[in-house]
């Protein structure tokens, strides 16, 4: 009975420290990362495949070293840098967060509108109403209740998972395309590091580190902090070699080299081999869950990172009247970012230049 209420706390207290890790992860695999994994299998096949398993243990290295700088001092990525390094080196780095993340934000709205076009939803409609509940998901909540949103909806990731076992990939194949590395190929280098890219991104250092603040952990929550980044990692490049795989497997097996424009033509690709329903819906909902996760993290990250940087109030603790600077940002660059992609962008071919 004692072990048991003592597992049952445990499980208790770690289920109350997760979460900056997973809903970082959940928002690494982004649009522009499915993107990219997606056109990697279609033209690689399964080649690619290797390196997304070995990103998973330098994520976890990048990842749980912003862990330990939140957790020891309790300040921010850009707060650290501005008081170390000096306020030229601060600014420096939060430009660079600030064009990242507008790169990014527009990949995710151009996902989530690629698949509204797909279920005859105009790019404005979506976009727009994406928009407007992210903005309502900050500005009414906590940084808890934005956690739990934000991993409910990453949570529509895993539909992946579910494409990739529908499209029967062939073991045997697998193994194969692990071993057959075309490093001379300028073409393969080229989308292997948008695939680096896709992974690795400065604003998810600078979120979880302000996420762990802002949610007020401490070096006592060191293990559960660690473990929530090694799950996340795990979980992200499995999504990740999920959509690989599904585009490996169909497109890559009977239209090998075929590049992909735009996410309506991904689903329609795959939807001969998995059906209409599961190519379109399942394909969709992973689509706008990695969107919109990613869209929440990245516009959290900039604000959070000009804040530390500049001085204005920058948690999600305080309401909008007291941190007005804050919540500003973070609307400003969700709603520029669905402005660029209503005017008109090739979603693929951006998405993989963002990565890369």
């Amino acid at each position: 009975m004692r072990q048991s209420l003592l597992q049952r706390r445990g499980l208790v207290y770690f289920l109350g420290v997760i979460g900056p890790g997973l809903v970082v992860m959940l928002a690494d695999t982004d649009a522009g990362s499915v993107i990219t994994a997606a056109q990697s299998g279609a033209i690689w096949g399964y080649k690619l495949l290797l390196l997304q398993i070995i990103l998973i243990p330098i994520l976890y290295v990048i990842q749980e070293l912003t862990v330990r700088l939140g957790l020891v001092t309790g300040k921010g990525h850009g707060e650290l840098i501005r008081e170390h390094f000096g306020r030229g080196w601060a600014w420096l780095s939060v430009t660079t967060l600030v064009v990242a993340s507008m790169g990014a934000l527009i990949t995710e709205f151009a996902g989530i509108g690629g698949v509204g076009l797909l279920f005859g939803v105009p790019l404005w409609l979506s976009v727009g109403m994406a928009v407007i509940f992210l903005s309502i998901v900050a500005w009414t909540g906590s940084y808890r209740s934005v956690e739990r949103v934000a991993i409910l909806v990453g949570g529509f990731e895993l539909a992946f998972v579910v494409v990739a076992i529908w499209a029967r990939p062939q073991p045997s194949e697998i193994l194969a395309g692990l071993v057959q590395i075309p490093w001379k190929n300028p073409d393969y280098l080229y989308l292997a590091a948008a695939n680096v890219g896709a992974v690795i991104m400065p604003w998810m250092i600078f979120y979880q580190q302000s996420a762990i603040v802002d949610k007020r952990l401490t070096i006592h929550n060191l293990h559960a902090a660690r473990w929530d980044t090694a799950w996340g990692a795990l979980i992200t490049q499995v999504i990740m070699g999920a959509v690989l795989i599904a585009t490996a497997a169909t497109l890559g097996q009977t239209h090998p080299g075929l590049p992909l424009d735009t996410v309506q033509q991904i689903t329609h690709a795959l939807t001969p081999f998995l059906g209409k329903t599961v190519g379109a819906v399942f394909f969709g909902l992973g689509m706008v869950g990695a969107g919109m996760v990613a869209a929440i993290v990245v516009s959290l990250a900039t604000a959070w990172g000009l804040g530390e940087v500049s001085g204005y109030r920058h948690s999600l603790e305080h309401h909008p009247l007291e941190a007005p600077w804050f919540y500003a940002i973070y609307t400003i660059g969700i709603v520029l970012g669905g402005l660029l992609v209503i005017s008109g962008v090739n979603l693929v071919a951006l998405s993989i230049a963002v990565q890369l």
